[in-house]
Parts: C-alpha cells; sequence; structure tokens
C-alpha cells in the first residue's frame, strides 16, 4: 500500500463521517461531528493496519470483527434508560454505522462507502418526520 492510498482512504473515512456527523450535530445529538468522524476514521485505521499486518498471510476480517464489537460497546454507553423511556437507541447505530463505514473506507471500496454513506443521511432525514408523527399519535 502506498502512502497516497493510505491518505485517501482516511481522507474517505474523515468525510464520510463528517458528513454523517454534520447531520446528526445539525439535529441536536449527542454523537454528532467529532465523535461519527473519528469513529470513522478509527475503523478505517484498524482495517488499514489489518491489511498492513496481512499482507502476505492472514485474515483481514479478523480486526474488523473486533472493530464491530468495540464499536458495539462503543454504543452500549451512548444508550441510557429512563423510566420507561429508552435514549440513544439511533445515535449508537448511527456510530456502529459510522464504523462500518471506515471499515468501507479503509478497505478501500470508495464508490461503496459513498453510497452507504447517502443511505445513513437519508434514512435521518426521511424517516424523522415519519418517526415524529408516529410519536404523536401515541
Amino acid at each position: 500500500m502506498t502512502t497516497l492510498d493510505f491518505f485517501l482512504s482516511l481522507a474517505v473515512a474523515a468525510a464520510a463521517g463528517m458528513i454523517i456527523g454534520f447531520e446528526r450535530q445539525w439535529q441536536n445529538k449527542s454523537a454528532g461531528l467529532r465523535t461519527n468522524t473519528l469513529v470513522a476514521m478509527g475503523a478505517a485505521l484498524y482495517v488499514l493496519l489489518s491489511i498492513q499486518l496481512t499482507e502476505e498471510q492472514g485474515d483481514v476480517t479478523r480486526i474488523i470483527g473486533q472493530v464491530v464489537t468495540g464499536v458495539g460497546f462503543l454504543g452500549a454507553g451512548i444508550i441510557f434508560k429512563e423510566g420507561a423511556n429508552v435514549y440513544g437507541l439511533t445515535t449508537a447505530a448511527t456510530v456502529w454505522c459510522s464504523s462500518a463505514i471506515g471499515c468501507f473506507a479503509g478497505a478501500g471500496f470508495y464508490l461503496e462507502t459513498l453510497i452507504a454513506t447517502s443511505c445513513i443521511i437519508a434514512i435521518h432525514l426521511i424517516l424523522m418526520p415519519l418517526n415524529k408523527l408516529l410519536n404523536r399519535r401515541k
């Protein structure tokens, strides 16, 4: 892997994380711009490290599996319960998706990173009004 490949993967991961984080911060959610950018970049870094370490032999997916688990624990810390209400599930899911975005970017799947980032943003923007409408119905 060249230094340019490394930089491009990190830049794509950072950009995707920033896009997701910007939307979350715009909506005044707890995990915003910096959190989603760092999660996406961190995941990309682990994938890049895995690729470097297993260039000759080994299984790149082992570190990716650990990223999934580790970010799952991070997400669990975002979720909290207050009485009968549970808060932070969407934020935790978004952080988990940001790590997947970082894994895609780190592995060099740039078009897929763009598509997945667009889907995450679309889910937040399109489904939020529907979610509010359904919550008012209660």
